[in-house]
């Protein structure tokens, strides 16, 4: 058996190896295919050091260079989109096409679409008064050295929603990929070294319960940090930040409810349900995990959705037939077994699923859960995995108060053919985004964030840039 290869950091433009390295496991067969640097806090400092030395010369490049430099980076990943899939599919499962073509493809395509977009954003000077008196301009500058620290449920777009508006913005940045899935993101920022000046973009990985992430949400020479994950630990890196009073962009944790009104066509809408709820097996922060349905059609609806899941084909995202892979790691597949048992102990209907699928991987089948309500945890929790609660509801203006009693708030959705009730209601909905006959479609000119439990700021578009810049007014008297 040849020896797995070993991906190193990257900093000032260096490969750099540590003392030992960790295994990166694919799900589908629960075995290594690669390994990882193991950094520490040591690397951390060299990295920030990179960073902080590379800041003055890249800030004081043109806008209209750093946009250049920025679409370069889009034509990388465009040119090496197939080894980019297959290592997203290698360490997180998902297939190459998946359910509702959601899948590497998408990841890969998607991180290319945003790098697209970001190249071309700009934030002009804003002038406030320009009169006989005095001239007053609002300018934004960048802050200095950005922290990412990205999950393992999409390492890559993720990745690229944090680098490319703190590149665009001027700013350096230090990454630190999941121990789960450091992979793909270790190869672009090798690709993307080749392209940016030594120390823009700077690469370090630590493994399980490593102390790179703390040493980064301490380290005074970091000006902001951008983190999405969950927010436990979102809680722990604005704890950590509040000593130097750091900027902060967080994506945290999601409950999204969807509302569906009686006036919909069942059978049209339930593939769109249901792909919201499952795609990359409900591991996604914006994914549906609360499907309030009207009593007038919950067993219909209920009866479409167990079909689909039956057809649905799950297994190792290699496979060109597959729509739905593993659960990413082990750890979550626990959960997800934990969160099914307790909806048992507590009267849920199991439609289907519920249960692990045979093989070696972290297989899990599509689960539908009906009789629950609030109060249970598949219901108040989030799952982050292929199990849904289908949840009656009898009068709409009750069910938009459910649906708010809450304490996560990122995304929610009204399903109805009654595109003016939908636009009242979406109005009453505590979330950051709601969406109207769809659920959880990004895009790169649109602000995306969360509420109360669910982050702060957002990402994305001109005001996601804007959070990648501090803000300085400059009045001129004339007289």
């Amino acid at each position: 058996m040849s020896e797995l290869p070993i991906y190193p950091m990257l900093i000032a433009g260096q490969p750099v190896l540590a003392a030992t390295s960790f295994e990166v496991i694919n799900p589908a067969t629960a075995a290594p295919f690669a390994r990882a640097a193991a950094g520490d806090a040591s690397h951390v400092e060299a990295a920030v050091a990179a960073a902080r030395a590379a800041f003055p010369a890249w800030a004081a490049r043109s806008d209209t260079e750093r946009s250049r430099l920025i679409g370069v980076l889009a034509e990388v990943l465009q040119a090496n989109m197939p080894e980019l899939m297959r290592l997203v599919t290698l360490e997180t499962g998902k297939p190459v096409d998946g359910l509702n073509h959601v899948g590497a493809g998408m990841e890969v395509g998607g991180a290319i679409a945003w790098t697209q977009v970001t190249s071309q954003l700009d934030l002009p000077v804003e002038v406030i008064q320009d009169n006989a008196e005095a001239r007053v301009e609002v300018h934004r500058k960048p802050l200095g050295v950005v922290a990412s620290i990205t999950p393992w449920n999409w390492p890559l777009m993720i990745a690229i929603w944090h680098i490319m508006p703190a590149l665009r913005a001027g700013n350096t940045v230090v990454l630190k990929p999941s121990e789960l899935t450091p992979v793909t993101t270790a190869r672009f920022v090798e690709l993307a070294n080749a392209v940016l000046p030594p120390g823009v973009l700077n690469l370090v990985m630590g493994a399980a319960g490593s102390e790179v992430g703390p040493a980064m949400t301490i380290h005074p020479g970091i000006d902001k940090i951008v983190f999405t994950g969950s927010t436990a630990t979102g809680r722990k890196i604005m704890g950590n930040a509040a000593a130097t009073l750091k900027r902060l962009t967080l994506e945290l944790g999601g409950n999204d409810a969807g509302i569906v009104l009686p006036d919909v066509e069942v059978k049209a809408v339930a593939p769109k349900l249901f792909a919201a709820a499952f795609h990359n097996n409900g591991q996604t922060c914006a994914c549906l995990k609360r499907l309030y349905v009207h009593e007038s059609i919950y067993e219909a609806l209920c009866a479409e959705l167990l079909a689909l899941a039956q057809a649905v084909k799950v297994g190792d995202g290699l496979d060109p037939a597959c729509q739905l892979g593993p659960i990413q790691n082990r750890m979550q597949l626990e959960k997800v077994e934990a969160i099914a048992e307790a909806a048992r102990r507590q009267g849920g209907q199991f439609l289907c699923g519920g249960e692990r699928l045979p093989g070696s991987g972290y297989f899990y089948a599509p689960t539908i859960v009906a009789g629950l309500d609030e109060g249970s945890q598949l219901v108040d929790e989030e799952q982050f995995g292929p199990i849904l609660p289908v949840i009656r509801y009898v009068d709409v203006d009750e069910v938009v108060v459910r649906a708010n009693r809450n304490s996560n708030g990122l995304g929610g959705s009204i399903w109805t053919r009654d595109l003016d009730r939908a636009a009242a209601l979406a109005l009453r909905l505590e979330c950051g985004t709601v969406w109207v006959n769809e659920h959880g479609a990004v895009q790169p000119d649109a602000p995306f964030g969360g509420i109360k439990q669910s982050g702060l700021g957002v990402e994305f578009g001109r005001h996601g840039l804007a959070e990648f810049t501090s803000i300085q007014t400059i009045k001129m008297m004339k007289a």
